[in-house]
């Protein structure tokens, strides 16, 4: 079941932008759209995410800041690709056209550290890098999904893939540009992904191996939707202390470390710590000309040691053959994800025509 709440009604004509956020209840994607409602009113803004009740607590949060606003919610788990589809039918009916979709519904389940690693690091000149990228600290226990998909893979990137796919009439209008937005991190590591194994079921990463291909694709997509007028874009919200983060280590760790990283933002501006400062790239695209970004740079949120929050863009580690052949497989997982849905749906018809021949002859 699909859910609608809205602020005050606007006339599609008279607004400026619909802009759709997955992930939008918390951490960056909920401080995305407060930043979003405050530079224009004129806005129609949809929350994409997986608990509705966390959803409804969002808009209703911004809606005491925004009671004008023009706010909905939308159930979307981007981890099925049954929800994935009803989602997209949903907002084809609710929308015309779409000008920003923030791919933004991340997960690293199960995160692992090596404690060994964390304290060899942590007085060394690797400290500062080890804390910003998670590089040697960190693995995942990723697991299988009912779609039989890498549960990492598909949440975040291949289940975002197949929204775009289904959103292209109205990402791709005449006349009109569109932008795509991926949240990437500096843990997106080339060393992590291999292209025979993109799902990453045979590594212990998927996090950073799902982050690299969602960099990957970024550059694939621009190649092959800039001149239908649709822009892709990376972003990396720096070091936030997030729902995300503080699942990684236990909460005492966290006491401890905490004043000691505040400490370090005074000597790098990758710490941006705080929800808010960690989606000033996020917002900073958004204000900019899509045409105008560079398809092969990770924009970064960075903040000063005084707390100023600023973007800055960095060219990211890509090959754009592999990006292409990359591409090529997901369109060939889609096609056979796709015909899945499609004989289920089939074999389902046909166990209920059984049930139904059977509920008539025994009557």
């Amino acid at each position: 079941m699909l859910f609608c709440f809205r602020g005050c009604e606007f006339p599609m004509s008279k607004m400026e932008k619909v802009v759709l956020v997955t992930g939008a209840n918390s951490g960056i994607g909920l401080a995305l759209c407060e930043r979003v409602l405050l530079h224009s009113s004129r806005i129609r803004l949809c929350l994409a995410c997986r608990n509705m009740r966390r959803a409804e607590a969002a808009r209703a949060g911004l809606l005491v800041a925004h009671p004008g606003a023009d706010i909905s919610i939308l159930r979307l788990d981007v981890s099925s690709v049954k929800s994935v589809l009803e989602a997209a039918k949903e907002i084809k009916k609710r929308y015309q056209r779409l000008d920003y979709l923030y791919l933004n519904a991340g997960i690293m389940p199960n995160p692992q550290i090596s404690f060994k690693a964390f304290f060899n690091g942590l007085f060394s000149r690797k400290a500062i890098s080890m804390f910003a990228t998670g590089e040697g600290l960190l693995t995942q226990q990723d697991c299988v999904t009912s779609d039989g998909l890498q549960e990492v893979f598909v949440t975040n990137l291949f289940g975002h893939f197949l929204l775009i796919r289904e959103l292209e009439p109205m990402l791709c209008q005449p006349g009109r540009t569109s932008q795509l937005i991926w949240t990437s991190s500096s843990n997106a590591r080339r060393s992590a992904f291999s292209l025979e194994d993109y799902q990453h079921s045979q590594g212990v990463e998927p996090y950073s191996s799902s982050k690299y291909a969602s960099d990957l694709l970024s550059v694939a997509l621009n190649r092959h939707y800039n001149k239908q007028g649709l822009y892709s874009t990376v972003i990396c919200p720096g070091l936030v202390m997030t729902n995300l983060t503080y699942g990684i280590l236990p909460s005492f760790f966290w006491t401890l470390i905490l004043p000691i990283m505040w400490l370090i933002r005074i000597f790098t501006n990758t710490f941006t710590l705080t929800p808010y400062n960690g989606a000033e790239a996020l917002y900073w695209v958004f204000i900019q000309k899509p045409e105008a970004l560079d398809p092969r740079a990770k924009y970064h949120s960075l903040t000063s040691g005084f707390g100023n929050s600023y973007t800055e863009p960095k060219k990211m580690d890509i090959d754009e053959e592999m990006a292409e052949a990359f591409y090529v497989e997901l369109l060939r997982l889609e096609n056979q994800v796709l015909r899945n849905i499609t004989q289920e749906k089939r074999n389902s018809s046909i166990r209920l025509q059984k049930a139904q021949r059977n509920q008539d002859f025994i009557a």
